[in-house]
């Protein structure tokens, strides 16, 4: 059964607008049902842990907060979807696989943010702020920035560990539990691995503006795009929920590539978001990708359109990190000027065109597609 409801299923003929808002609907009904199922499994846990310490507890109360904070909860949905538009017909297998996912996506924000020096995600307190915080409200010795960062890696050790345990508790699901089990643990070790590679990226790109070497290839920062973001954002969350539900393997190798080119076109939105953002949708400071020195596809493509002076200047920059205003704005207008936003937006737009073709290649119920062309047709009209 579809996650759409008859409602949200009747699509324009001639238009992409309503799969998009048929797609908003259905991601809105669906968290608010993960919503509850969240609560319910972390209050649990808070109650197990507070048996044992009152402070122990706190580490559980933290994951918690941060669920709740909010969130499009859009790769649990994939997972959802995904199963339904196989076959899956246990409620309790979807729920489980689908909040393990989204466990695994709090653990890697809080580590996330403590590697960017990031206060806010969300518009409130990320992990590490919020127990620095408490430190020095309870006048603790020592250093509270030190004591809040090193809490905030409990904080995300707990949320993975749960999202592990999760993705292993679904015994009447349709499908292969090893490869269930299998695509979940490879997609946690490439979103670290990802993480990895596109911080080295602008370390690379510096070094190589200093001694007149190679900057990193293409292939490199897709390489990077894809395990970093998109694999777990989209493709592997698809595989998931297909795998739970027993689907062929060609129909997995079909949606895979559907979810490859989606997940591309998400990634490259959100470093233009990261860049052109406004905070209100971002739901942190932007442009923090520019003070932070990141090397992204803007930036790699207007280092090829860029005059000399403006690429040794925005090289430059990048490197020494820290940007005033003014300056992360003489970045924005290089991006732009030099092609860059152009470039990365034309990637984007034949991206979303990849996912529609593979789309009518894939055996779905009407409203399984809608739901698929939906999400295509919401991040073709995804704004900043």
């Amino acid at each position: 059964m579809s996650i759409f409801t008859n409602s949200a299923s009747r699509a324009v003929p001639g238009t992409n607008a309503e799969p998009a808002v048929a797609f908003r609907q259905a991601l809105e009904s669906f968290r608010a049902r993960l919503d509850r199922d969240l609560e319910v499994w972390i209050d649990a846990r808070r109650e197990r842990a507070a048996a044992e310490s009152p402070l122990a507890a706190e580490l559980a109360a933290e994951v918690g907060r941060l669920v709740a904070g909010g969130g499009k909860r859009l790769r649990p949905a994939l997972v959802d979807a995904a199963y339904r538009a196989f076959g899956g017909a246990s409620r309790d297998a979807a729920s489980h696989l689908a909040m393990a996912t989204e466990l695994l996506h709090t653990y890697l924000l809080v580590h996330d943010d403590i590697m960017d020096h990031a206060a806010l995600r969300r518009g409130v307190a990320t992990a590490h702020a919020a127990f620095a915080e408490l430190h020095r409200e309870r006048s603790w010795p020592g250093d509270s920035v030190d004591y809040g960062r090193s809490i905030a890696i409990l904080v995300g050790d707990l949320a993975h560990t749960w999202a592990a345990e999760l993705s292993r508790r679904h015994p009447e699901a349709e499908g292969d539990s090893a490869a269930v089990a299998h695509c979940f643990d490879t997609m946690s070790s490439e979103v670290i691995g990802g993480q990895y590679l596109e911080m080295t990226l602008p370390y690379r790109a510096a070094r190589a503006a200093q001694t007149g070497g190679e900057l990193p290839a293409e292939n490199e920062l897709l390489r990077a795009l894809r395990l970093k973001s998109g694999r777990y954002s989209v493709e592997r969350p698809l595989e998931l929920g297909a795998r739970l539900a027993g689907a062929d393997d060609e129909s997995v190798a079909t949606l895979v590539r559907y979810g490859e080119a989606v997940g591309d076109a998400f990634q490259l939105q959100d470093d233009i978001l990261g860049t052109f953002g406004e905070a209100e949708a971002v739901g942190k400071p932007v442009a923090s990708d520019l003070e932070e020195g990141k090397y992204t596809f803007l930036v790699h493509h207007a280092l090829a359109g860029a005059s000399a002076e403006d690429r040794s200047w925005l090289l430059a920059a990048l490197a020494r990190g820290g940007l005033e205003a003014s300056e992360v704005e003489r970045g924005r207008q290089v991006i732009r000027g030099s092609g860059g936003l152009d470039a990365v937006e034309r990637m984007i737009r034949e991206r979303l065109d990849r996912a529609r073709r593979t789309l009518d290649e894939l055996p779905l119920g009407e409203e399984d597609r809608l739901f698929f062309l939906g999400f295509v047709e919401y991040l073709a009209g995804r704004d900043r």
